[in-house]
C-alpha cells in the first residue's frame, strides 16, 4: 500500500525528548531546596541531547496549550560539567534575562533569539559570555534588548531573580555600551529590526570576520561602512532597508557574495526604483551570486525582453534565454530568485531553479518557504493566493502545501492575518477532494495548529474559519486524541455573549457530533465540562427570540445524544430547568418536527433512568406525552418516542403512578392504540448502541404495554436493518428474554407472535463468513 502524505514517523529521539519534558520529575529531575526543580546528580547529557530538550522545550511552550512551562527549566542547564548545550534556539515571550544567564557556562556556537521581546540589556551582559565561542547569533526582532529595564542594574544577583518582572520591559535608558568586542568567531550574525537608535556602524566595529549579515529594516546612516566586509561578506540581507546608490555601489563591491537581498515589503513604501542598469550591474559584479531576491520592486525601465521573443519555445532556466534581460549576463542558473510582489514573476524564461511570485503554485509555496519565519507580512499574502488556489484550481503539491501552511501557523501564533489566512487555507487543503492523500499524522497536526488559533484569538473570522476545518474531519474519531480541549473551545465559543450566528451553528453542529457515537465515560466528561447547561441556555435564548432555526435544532440534538446511558447528565438536564424548556418549546413551536422527536428522544434517555422518572410524574408531563402519541410529525419518531417515555413510566407498576386523572389504564389503552398504527417496516431516524434499555422491558408482567412496546421495537429494527441488529441482538443476549415472554401467561399474544417473528428473523440472518470485527 502507497504511504500517504505526511505518514512518517516520529523519530525515537524526538518521541524520548517530549516523554522526558512532560515528566521532567519521573526521568531526569527532583524538586531540592525551596521546590527548586534540581538536575539528578548521576544525569549527565552530552549536547545533541541538550540541544534538543531546550529547543523541544521551546517548541512545546509555544505550540501546546497541554504543556506547561516549568519555572527554572534553564537553570537545569547551568552546570557544563552534566549538561552540554551548543545550538540553541529561542523564540517570543517564554525567554526572559534569567534564562541567558542561567546558561552562562556554556560554550554556546549557535544562538538564535527570534521574537524575545521580554529580554533586556540584562542580556546583552549575558551575551558576552559566549563571545569567545558564538560562531552564529541572531537578534532577529529583539526589540528591548538593547533599553535597560528601568532603574534596575544591568545584572543581577541570581539569588534576585525570582524578583523579576514578568511584565515585558519598557523601553527606558538605551544601553550604549554594548559592542561585540571579544566575540571574536562570530561568523553569522541576524540584527533584523534593530532599533533606529542603536549606532550600528560602532555595534559592529569590532566583527571584522564576519561572512553572514542579517540588517533587515535596519535604518544605515552611512552605508559605506560595509565596505569593511567587501572581501569576505557570502551573504547579505537588506530586505526594507531604504537603498540608494550609496548603498548599491557599496554592495556591488562585496565579490564574494554568494546570497543578496535587496527586497522590500511592498512597492509604495519606496522612492528607489530598479533599473535595468542596477540590476545587469548586480549580476556583473556579483559573479559568485547563487541566490538573489528582488521582491517588491518597482522596475523603472524596460527589463524584459519584448513579448513575439519571450513566447518562443517552451519555458527554459537558461541565462542567455531570460526573459529578464540583466540576466542573461549570469554564468548560470540562480539557485534562487526573488521576484514576489514584482511583475518579473510572471515571464516564461526566468534562469533560476527556485522562484518565489505569484505566477503559479509553486511560486507561491516557495514564498511561503522563504518567507515564512522572518516576513510574516508576506507569508501571509503567499498564504492568501494558496487558498484561492486551493478553492478555485487543485493544489498539486498538498503535502508541501499542508506543512508549509502548519509551520506558519506554528511559528506566527500571535500573528492575527497569518491565523485568518491560515485557517482558511486549511479548510480547502483538508476538505474531500484531498483527503485521501492524507495520513492520520498530517492530519492530526492541522487539527492541533486549528485549536492554537481557536485558544488563542477569539475574533469571529478566526473562529468560523476554524471551525469550518474541523468539520472535514471524522467526528468524533479523528478529533478523539484531543476530545478534551476541542470541548473546552466549542463551548467557551457558544458562550451567551456570542451573536454571531454561523459560529454558533458551525459549533453546535461539532458539540452534537463530538458527543454522538462516543463511549460514556466521554460523555460524562463533557457533561462535567459545562455542556448541558450550555446548550439549555443556547435555547433559552433562542426561545426568547422565538426562532426555531438549525442552532435549535442542534442543541436539542446533542442534548439527546449526550443523555444517551448517562443518569448524571440527565440530572443535570432536569437541575437546569430542561423540562420547563421543553414545554416551551412544544408551545412556541408546534409544527416543527425535527424539533419534536429530538426532545422526545432525550427525554426517552431520562425516563431509562428509575430514580429520575418521579420527576416526569406531574399531571402536565403525562398528559403532554398522552397527546404527543398521537402525534404524525417525522412519521412515527414522535409517537414512538412518546410512548417509550410512557412505556418506562408504565414499568414502575400502579403504585408509582400518582395521580387519578388521567388514569394509568386510560394511558395505557391509548399507547396500545399508537403501537397498533405504527407501521412496523417503518424505516427510523435513530441509532441504538444498546439495547439494554428496551430488554429490560421484556420479562415483566407489570406493564404488558411496555412489553409490546419493547418488543415491537425490536422487532422493526431486526426487520430493516436485520445487519446492523440482529448480531446486536443476540450479543446482548435478547433471545433467551424473548423466550421468556413466550413463556409467560401475561404476555399479550400480539406480543408473543411479534417475539416469535424477531426470533425468526435473528434466525434467518445470516452473517457474513469472512466478518472479522469480532
Amino acid at each position: 500500500m502507497a504511504a500517504k502524505a505526511g505518514d512518517n514517523p516520529d523519530s525515537l529521539m524526538g518521541l524520548c525528548t517530549a516523554f522526558c519534558l512532560r515528566n521532567l520529575r519521573r526521568t531526569m529531575c527532583y524538586l531540592g531546596d525551596r521546590n527548586k526543580l534540581t538536575l539528578r546528580p548521576d544525569v549527565f547529557l552530552p549536547s545533541e541531547i541538550c540541544d534538543k530538550l531546550v529547543n523541544a522545550y521551546v517548541e512545546l511552550v509555544h505550540t501546546d496549550s497541554n504543556f506547561e512551562p516549568q519555572d527554572g527549566f534553564f537553570q537545569l542547564f547551568s552546570d557544563p560539567r552534566s549538561t552540554r548545550l551548543t545550538r540553541v534556539q529561542l523564540r517570543e515571550d517564554l525567554v526572559r534575562d534569567r534564562d541567558l544567564e542561567a546558561i552562562g557556562k556554556q560554550d554556546l556556537i549557535e544562538l538564535h533569539l527570534t521574537y524575545c521581546n521580554n529580554l533586556s540589556a540584562r542580556s546583552l551582559r549575558a551575551l558576552t559570555n559566549f563571545g569567545h565561542t558564538l560562531v552564529s547569533l541572531s537578534l532577529f526582532g529583539c526589540s528591548n534588548i538593547f533599553y535597560r529595564k528601568g532603574s534596575a542594574p544591568l545584572a543581577c544577583a541570581e539569588e534576585d531573580d525570582d524578583d523579576e518582572e514578568d511584565d515585558r520591559p519598557a523601553r527606558f535608558a538605551l544601553d550604549n555600551n554594548f559592542n561585540f568586542q571579544g566575540f571574536n568567531r562570530l561568523r553569522l550574525l541576524n540584527l533584523g529590526g534593530l532599533p533606529e537608535e542603536v549606532d550600528v556602524e560602532g555595534l559592529l566595529k569590532p566583527l571584522p570576520a564576519l561572512t553572514s549579515l542579517d540588517l533587515s529594516s535596519v535604518h544605515l546612516s552611512r552605508a559605506a561602512f560595509l565596505a569593511q566586509w567587501k572581501d569576505r561578506l557570502a551573504s547579505l540581507v537588506l530586505y526594507n532597508v531604504d537603498l540608494s546608490e550609496e548603498l548599491i555601489n557599496t554592495v556591488v563591491q562585496m565579490s564574494q557574495l554568494r546570497h543578496l537581498d535587496i527586497s522590500r515589503e511592498n512597492q509604495r513604501s519606496s522612492k528607489f526604483k530598479m533599473t535595468r542598469k542596477i540590476l545587469t550591474t548586480v549580476v556583473q559584479s556579483l559573479g559568485n551570486l547563487v541566490s538573489l531576491d528582488i521582491s517588491g520592486h518597482i522596475m523603472l525601465d524596460n527589463c524584459t525582453v519584448p513579448h513575439f521573443e519571450e513566447a518562443m519555445g517552451p519555458p527554459s532556466i537558461e541565462p542567455c534565454k531570460s526573459s529578464i534581460i540583466p540576466f542573461q549576463e549570469l554564468k548560470r542558473p540562480l539557485q534562487f530568485l526573488g521576484l514576489y510582489n514584482t511583475t518579473l514573476c510572471n515571464l516564461m524564461h526566468i534562469p533560476a531553479y527556485k522562484v518565489t511570485g505569484s505566477k503559479n503554485e509553486d511560486q507561491v509555496l516557495n514564498a511561503i518557504e522563504a518567507y515564512t519565519e522572518h516576513r510574516p507580512e508576506l507569508a501571509h499574502r503567499a498564504i492568501n493566493q494558496l487558498f484561492d488556489i486551493a478553492r478555485i484550481q487543485h493544489c498539486s503539491q498538498l503535502l508541501r502545501a499542508l506543512q508549509l501552511v502548519i509551520a506558519a501557523l506554528k511559528c506566527h501564533k500571535y500573528d492575527k492575518s497569518v491565523q485568518v489566512t491560515g485557517s482558511a487555507a486549511l479548510f480547502y487543503l483538508t476538505n474531500t477532494e484531498y483527503r485521501c492523500d492524507q495520513s492520520i499524522q498530517l492530519r492530526r497536526q492541522v487539527i492541533q495548529v486549528v485549536l492554537n488559533g481557536m485558544e488563542q484569538y477569539q475574533e469571529v473570522t478566526v473562529q468560523r474559519n476554524c471551525c469550518l476545518t474541523l468539520c472535514n474531519f471524522s467526528i468524533p474519531e479523528e478529533l478523539e486524541f484531543q476530545y478534551h480541549r476541542v470541548n473546552m473551545l466549542l463551548l467557551k465559543i457558544l458562550e451567551p455573549a456570542r451573536q454571531d450566528e454561523s459560529i454558533q451553528r458551525i459549533a453546535v453542529h461539532l458539540c452534537n457530533a463530538l458527543v454522538c457515537q462516543v463511549d460514556n465515560d466521554h460523555k460524562e466528561a463533557v457533561g462535567k465540562m459545562g455542556f448541558v447547561k450550555t446548550m439549555l441556555n443556547l435555547i433559552q435564548k433562542k426561545l426568547q427570540d422565538q426562532m426555531c432555526d438549525q442552532v435549535m435544532e442542534f442543541s436539542w440534538s446533542a442534548l439527546w445524544n449526550i443523555t444517551d446511558e448517562t443518569p448524571d447528565n440527565c440530572q443535570m438536564f432536569l437541575n437546569c430547568r430542561g423540562m420547563t424548556l421543553f414545554l416551551d418549546c412544544l408551545e412556541e413551536f408546534p409544527d416543527k418536527q425535527e424539533l419534536h422527536r429530538n426532545m422526545l428522544g432525550l427525554l426517552g434517555n431520562v425516563a431509562e433512568v428509575k430514580a429520575l422518572r418521579p420527576q416526569l410524574l406531574t399531571l402536565e408531563f403525562v398528559v403532554v406525552f398522552t397527546e404527543l402519541l398521537e402525534s404524525k410529525a417525522d412519521g412515527i419518531e414522535v409517537s414512538y418516542n412518546a410512548c417509550g417515555v410512557l412505556s418506562h413510566i408504565m414499568f414502575d407498576g400502579p403504585d408509582a403512578w400518582p395521580m387519578e386523572e388521567p388514569g394509568r389504564e386510560q394511558v395505557m389503552e391509548k399507547m396500545w392504540d399508537a403501537i397498533q398504527s405504527w407501521d412496523v417496516s417503518s424505516r427510523r431516524n435513530i441509532n441504538y448502541r444498546s439495547f439494554e434499555p428496551i430488554l429490560r422491558l421484556l420479562p415483566q408482567s407489570i406493564a404488558p404495554v411496555s412489553q409490546h412496546w419493547a418488543t415491537w421495537a425490536l422487532y422493526n429494527l431486526v426487520s430493516v436493518y436485520p445487519n446492523k441488529y440482529c448480531p446486536l441482538l443476540v450479543k446482548e443476549g435478547g433471545i433467551a428474554l424473548l423466550e421468556k415472554v413466550l413463556e409467560m401467561e401475561s404476555s399479550h399474544v400480539d406480543t408473543k407472535n411479534m417475539a416469535r417473528k424477531v426470533m425468526e428473523q435473528c434466525a434467518n440472518f445470516k452473517e457474513d463468513p469472512m466478518d472479522t470485527s469480532r
